[in-house]
């Protein structure tokens, strides 16, 4: 997808993921975040949690392929602000709707840019929303 084909507003395609307890575990330890929510149940029950977690880490890379996915390959992510409002556990559904809320070239040292603003919401299965956040890609024109 190019800058020009881009129309304000635009939904992207909603993106689910399946988190398992693997996935929380291998993410976790990938990421070197040996937080104990993210890989011991009894811990996380213990602070009020149903089971462990996703860490924020892997909430973020999702948002960057929700974007990303509908973007396409020549895109790349410049920018991303998110906020942690809930989790998503083992055995939750990830998911992520976005939308175009603006585009724009920017000018930056003598080379421009082309650059598309989106809103990302990432929920768990019930729609409860636990992460939204605002990501700014650039793209070619």
């Amino acid at each position: 997808m190019t800058w020009d084909e881009i129309i304000v507003p635009t939904d992207l395609p909603e993106v689910v993921d399946e988190i398992d307890y693997r996935r929380v575990v291998l993410n976790a330890g990938a990421t070197w975040d040996y937080f104990p929510g993210h890989h011991d149940p009894a811990y996380a029950r213990a602070r009020g949690h149903p089971t462990i977690f996703v860490n924020t880490m892997h909430v973020a890379g999702f948002i960057d392929r929700v974007a990303t996915e509908w973007a396409g390959p020549y895109s790349r992510v410049v920018r991303r602000r998110m906020r942690m409002s809930g989790a998503i556990y083992a055995g939750d559904s990830m998911v992520g709707r976005g939308r175009v809320v603006d585009k724009r070239c920017e000018n930056l040292t003598g080379a421009t840019r082309y650059v598309v603003d989106l809103d990302v919401d990432v929920c768990n299965q019930r729609g409860e929303l636990c992460c939204p956040a605002t990501v700014t890609l650039e793209l070619k024109s």
